[in-house]
């Protein structure tokens, strides 16, 4: 009769299966053990960590320290909610969900494991920002039909009047007509939301979506902005719209070069790509659910975005600009959420990042490809 497996060797294989990352904290608060996920969460090796006390890789004063502490006191099981456990190391915004027990071995061991909570929250407020955009697609109809034409009326009334008023009031025609010109702008953004006719999609390489958009900013928005690229060459192809992709990451750097401004002598736009295995979302009305490995990130070292607007930055007639109709980022959200995607925000002084999660291209026999398309 074949032996069975150690014990040990047990546990440690299901601890590496989880998903979420879970750290054993010994008696002197050094990592005994992590998992897979916790190697990956921190960026360091199982060795490499044990070599650590918890308080050497959390923020200082972390919560998470306390919450050792009270386990090992009281025994049982502590749980906390939305706590902070960022650092330069691992990203400054991470925000996770903590439950802490007592080892069933080693009482004075402490299991603590993390749930990350921002994309769980990506995925709340993409439904949000989706809801509102389609109430927007629905205004946007009724507003092009209900103001553009009485506004054409106005226009040419005022063409008419201009040809028989004197030099004074010429220019308050050219004013009425100006404004006319501006409202119908306004509203011809708006029908970008309620164009529902389904498009044309094909294998596209973003990173030749990206350049197109580097070179429009560069001659001209941006032209007074230092561009970087951090691409994964490897990266396989995304089944979008090409002119759809370029609006979305064109209105991302645009939005990026008016938050720098244009007095900045150091204003600098990264424009990066990355796999990220891991990312699942469910499809709307359907059982399915589909990856969004692929990571692409516009960053700016502008001010930041206020604490308080970030969570709403995608909803309609949210801005940060004196002048800005707030429809851009929500017509971002659109697109990305037509492609089947989520768009985020991640905002520090010197430090803004907007993420764009997208699937990648399948082959017709569920193949990914495995290079850039057009």
């Amino acid at each position: 009769m074949e032996n069975s497996p150690q014990p040990t060797r047990r546990v440690d294989a299901t601890l590496n299966a989880l998903p979420l990352p879970v750290l054993v904290i010994g008696r002197d608060d050094r990592v005994v053990e992590a998992n897979l996920a916790a190697q990956s969460f921190f960026q360091m090796s199982n060795a490499m960590l044990s070599r650590y006390r918890l308080s050497e890789i959390v923020p200082f004063g972390s919560p998470i320290l306390s919450l050792v502490e009270a386990v090992r006191h009281h025994g049982g099981s502590v749980s906390e909610y939305r706590v902070d456990v960022g650092t330069p190391r691992i990203g400054q915004d991470k925000i996770v969900d903590l439950f802490a027990t007592a080892s069933s071995d080693e009482p004075s061991e402490v299991v603590i494991m993390l749930q990350e909570k921002t994309i769980a929250e990506k995925m709340d407020r993409q439904l949000t920002h989706r809801g509102a955009a389609r109430s927007i697609s629905a205004m946007g109809s009724m507003l092009a039909h209900e103001i553009k034409n009485p506004l054409s009326g106005i226009r040419g009334a005022a063409q008419l009047l201009e040809t028989s008023v004197d030099d004074a009031d010429r220019e308050l025609i050219r004013l009425i007509c100006d404004e006319t010109d501006r409202i119908v702008k306004l509203v011809d953004r708006f029908e970008d939301f309620s164009d529902g006719r389904p498009v044309e999609r094909e294998p596209v390489n973003i990173h030749s979506v990206l350049e197109h958009v580097k070179r429009l900013a560069t001659s001209g928005f941006g032209r007074h902005i230092r561009f970087v690229e951090t691409y994964d060459p490897s990266l396989p192809p995304i089944l979008g719209n090409r002119d759809q992709l370029i609006q979305i990451f064109l209105n991302l750097v645009k939005n990026a070069a008016e938050a720098i401004g244009h007095d900045s002598i150091d204003g600098e736009i990264e424009l990066s790509t990355a796999y990220r295995p891991g990312v699942r979302m469910a499809l709307p009305g359907s059982r399915d659910r589909v990856a969004l490995p692929l990571e692409i990130s516009v960053r700016d070292n502008g001010p930041g975005v206020p604490e308080d607007l970030v969570r709403n930055l995608f909803d309609p007639f949210v801005t940060t600009k004196a002048s800005g109709s707030g429809l851009g980022l929500a017509l971002v959200s659109k697109l990305v959420g037509d492609h089947g995607g989520i768009v985020e925000c991640e905002s520090l002084p010197r430090r803004t990042v907007f993420r764009v999660l997208m699937s990648m291209h399948a082959a017709r026999d569920g193949r990914t490809a495995e290079s850039g398309g057009q």
